[in-house]
């Protein structure tokens, strides 16, 4: 290509021929060479801006670097220069439905299917713009109209011709037209591929009708083919409307008969009865998974401890009394035996039962005596760790799960867990060792991960350097993550002409779909939530330069202290020099791996993208706009998550937009987000007269005429079971009275057998050292100590010389006390 252009270029009639001089810099963009690219199209551009050819390459170079608005505007500009040209408008219409520009892309789709009404394209986009804007009439018309051109022999099954129905059927639901969308996948029905699909629909729709008989019938053919859908047997049971519970129960028992081996007709009953029914029901479905020993017994019915009737009176009396203390004897209801793995899987079912219910001590029991039965099981060591976990002591936690991953070295899920475990307890380069187990070698574990989007170990390690107070390395993954979002959203541009060239339009559309929602992940909010944390630290507390701060430091130092420290000085600073030519080699050689990887990339590339440096991220000038940055996609897709609101008013209070963060206080304000409050409160007096007039205003609606005191005494009143709760009203009742701290200190650190959420005392073992309570040190020993009592593995209460000591006994601990179990009963 660079050749031809030479030859032409060189003839001195055409040494400044612009079209030719845009093709050279589109080929020197597909060669990374992106500066002299950019050069050469602007130089054609300014030598023949009449050209479409010019505004159409530089439109593509604009498309290359991610540039989507830019580079409509190249395309609009080369289409009122040649308004009917077919590759342009292709390309336009990629970029609008990219944009999610729906009315412009409806509008370039009309056009395509005026100059090319014979491709089948050409009608699919236009009918998919329409169904995207909701005018689903107008979708189903040129769908029809499509249809109707396709040759397709009624008896011959065609893939594409099947999707095409289904697409069309698809539509007719979201348009409530359930009428329709059955005599349609009726009449069709012998040409579509998916029969299952069909027959889902079919029961669906026949639901929506009323038709209960038919829609009975048609779900009852799907149990028979799959026993193990709970949606077929929510549908069978809309569909039969049984008036009574024995009705209701003889639907699963009906199944049993026809199934004896399924799992899911004798599970679900378990939901509905109560009493001594459940019991029954219970007994029956625990003897025989313990007897086939079933590992996810406990999570099949973890759902059923919504219920403390059930956990109370059936799970528990069930276990314990019919199966564990009869120990060995165990016996089937036929008479026979049991075989001796029976034991082992109760033991390992009452430990999770245990740990469910806070338990831990007797969790801890059970589950040591099940590995002193034995002791070569993995899921056993897996769930000690869990339990450990559950307590608070993550070491501990790490320590077990590493012993259940080293049980089977080859295992990558136990690897991953044990890794997770291990980033929980802040343990980063041990869970990095632990993942390059499975990484690639020759590149570090880190750089595989990332490669890989392994987003989980990317915000758990981020989570992790948080808590180590290392942020430069924090949001260097946080930013990672928010790379790999981007990413993915770009990668869909290459579906937007695949999906309608192979017909997989269900698919196409259920993409856009999730590309719309796709920062709501969980995976984006914790990077977010951790990114703008570190970013409101930075800004309240900058990095200073740590020179500045040494001399500062030395000034009241003694010689000796002096020479002391400056000694120390220049071993650490050796050994920083020694580490950062160790990074500085690693990097280099990341690098290199980079470049060689994009070089043997086919496709366009929009070159490397700056490099992610630590230092750089946490010495960043303006640290609350990069906070926004990850702010911005939070608002506008999870607004209905309080910390959204919480973290808006932190930047926002900051930035000095007072009304603004107020606003967004007030969106939080809920039982559980009444801490926010007093911030609001607390500089409500330095208020400009304008923004206190509005807040009070709307703070008047909240508390309905009454004064803050009151209104905190019915808070705490009226959420006198909740820790979490009790904390925020004691801290509010500090703030208003001082001479209250007593008071309030007795209402926090209150502990007794009615209170949940017993996994939040840590906060308040974390308020009492923060100085939300004022000066108390006395009290937060005292509170720690009573703590320690209640939870003697949790090491957030261990005392500090005597937790090796805790850890070590915890494990040692494995005879189970059948006298409490007894007093339980």
């Amino acid at each position: 290509g660079l050749k031809f252009c030479k030859m032409i270029l060189s003839n001195p009639k055409f040494a400044e021929h612009g079209e030719t001089l845009a093709m050279k810099g589109l080929t020197l963009n597909c060669l990374g060479k992106k500066e002299e690219a950019y050069e050469f199209v602007r130089k054609g551009l300014r030598n023949d801006v009449k050209s479409h050819v010019c505004w159409h390459v530089y439109g593509l170079l604009q498309r290359s670097d991610k540039k989507y608005d830019e580079a409509i505007k190249c395309y609009r500009n080369a289409l009122k220069l040649d308004k009917d040209n077919l590759q342009i408008l292709r390309d336009l219409s990629l970029l609008q439905i990219q944009m999610r520009d729906l009315e412009g892309y409806r509008e370039t789709r009309y056009q395509l299917l005026q100059l090319r009404p014979t491709q089948r394209a050409s009608w699919i986009g236009y009918a998919i713009a329409y169904h995207l804007l909701k005018d689903y009439d107008m979708a189903l018309k040129l769908l029809e109209e499509f249809r109707k051109t396709q040759q397709i022999p009624p008896n011959k099954i065609d893939y594409e011709y099947s999707e095409l129905i289904l697409y069309q059927n698809q539509v007719m639901r979201e348009a409530d037209l359930f009428q329709e969308s059955l005599e349609h996948i009726e009449t069709y029905e012998k040409q579509i591929c998916d029969k299952l699909i069909v027959e889902e629909i079919k029961g669906e729709v026949l639901l929506k009708l009323g038709r209960l008989k038919e829609a009975g019938q048609v779900y009852k053919e799907l149990i028979e083919r799959n026993a193990e859908n709970w949606y077929y047997y929510e549908g069978l049971e809309k569909a039969l409307q049984p008036s009574t519970l024995e009705e209701r129960l003889q639907i699963y028992e009906d199944v049993n008969k026809r199934h004896p081996r399924a799992v899911s007709p004798r599970r679900l009953p378990l939901n509905f009865v109560s009493g001594e029914k459940f019991r029954e029901l219970m007994d029956k479905f625990l003897r025989v998974n313990f007897s086939k020993g079933c590992p996810p017994l406990f999570t099949t019915l973890k759902s059923l401890y919504y219920n403390p009737e059930k956990v109370k009176f059936s799970i528990y009396l069930v276990l314990v009394k019919s199966l564990y203390l009869i120990s060995n004897r165990l016996s089937k209801q036929n008479g026979e035996k049991e075989p001796p793995t029976t034991l082992l899987w109760v033991r390992y079912f009452l430990a999770q039962h245990f740990d469910k219910l806070g338990q831990c001590s007797l969790a801890l029991d059970y589950i040591n005596a099940a590995i002193a039965s034995t002791p070569t099981l993995i899921e056993l060591f897996y769930l000690k760790a869990k339990i450990y976990k559950h307590v608070g002591n993550l070491k501990e936690a790490a320590k077990w799960m590493d012993e259940a991953q080293s049980l089977d070295t080859a295992d990558r899920f136990i690897n991953s867990k044990c890794a997770k475990y291990m980033l929980r307890a802040n343990m980063v380069k041990d869970a990095e060792e632990m993942c390059s187990k499975f990484t690639r070698e020759g590149t570090s574990a880190m750089e595989n991960l990332n490669e890989m989007q392994c987003m989980w170990f990317q915000t758990e390690c981020a989570a992790a350097y948080q808590r180590l107070g290392k942020y430069g390395d924090a949001l260097k993954k946080c930013h990672e993550v928010e790379r790999h979002f981007f990413e993915i959203t770009d990668d869909q541009f290459d579906f937007h002409t695949y999906c309608m060239r192979k017909m997989t339009l269900r698919a196409y559309v259920d993409l856009l779909r999730l590309e719309d929602v796709l920062r709501k992940h969980t995976f984006y909010f914790k990077a977010a939530r951790s990114a703008i944390e570190i970013y409101l630290k930075l800004h309240d507390n900058p990095l200073t330069n740590e020179s500045k701060e040494q001399e500062v430091n030395s000034e009241n130092l003694s010689a000796k202290e002096l020479k002391k420290m400056l000694s120390k000085q220049r071993r650490a600073q050796k050994k920083a020099k020694l580490e950062e030519e160790r990074k500085h080699a690693e990097r280099e050689r990341q690098q290199k791996n980079q470049k060689k990887k994009r070089d043997e990339e086919e496709e366009e590339t929009s070159g490397p993208r700056e490099e992610l440096v630590p230092e750089k991220l946490e010495r960043v000038e303006n640290p609350l706009e990069e906070a926004i940055k990850f702010l911005i996609p939070l608002k506008n897709l999870i607004g209905d998550n309080i910390d959204t609101h919480l973290l808006a008013f932190e930047i926002y209070f900051r930035k000095g937009k007072v009304l603004h963060s107020f606003i967004f206080a007030l969106q939080t304000f809920n039982p559980s987000g009444q801490p926010i409050l007093s911030n609001c409160i607390s500089d409500h007096s330095n208020l400009p007269e304008t923004v206190s007039k509005v807040l009070t205003q709307e703070m008047q609606k909240i508390f309905v005429n009454k004064n803050l005191e009151s209104f905190n005494e019915e808070f705490l009143k009226h959420n006198a079971t909740s820790i979490q709760h009790q904390l925020s009203g004691a801290k509010m009742m500090y703030f208003l009275d001082k001479s209250r701290q007593e008071k309030a200190i007795a209402i926090a650190t209150r502990l007794d057998k009615n209170m949940r959420d017993k996994n939040t005392l840590t906060k308040v073992s974390e308020a009492l050292l923060d100085g939300s309570f004022g000066s108390c040190h006395t009290q937060c020993e005292e509170y720690q100590a009573t703590c320690h009592k209640l939870f003697p593995f949790t090491s957030a209460f261990m005392p500090a010389t005597n937790e090796d000591d805790s850890s070590i006994a915890s494990v040692n601990h494995t005879a189970i006390n059948h006298d409490v179990l007894s007093n339980e009963i």
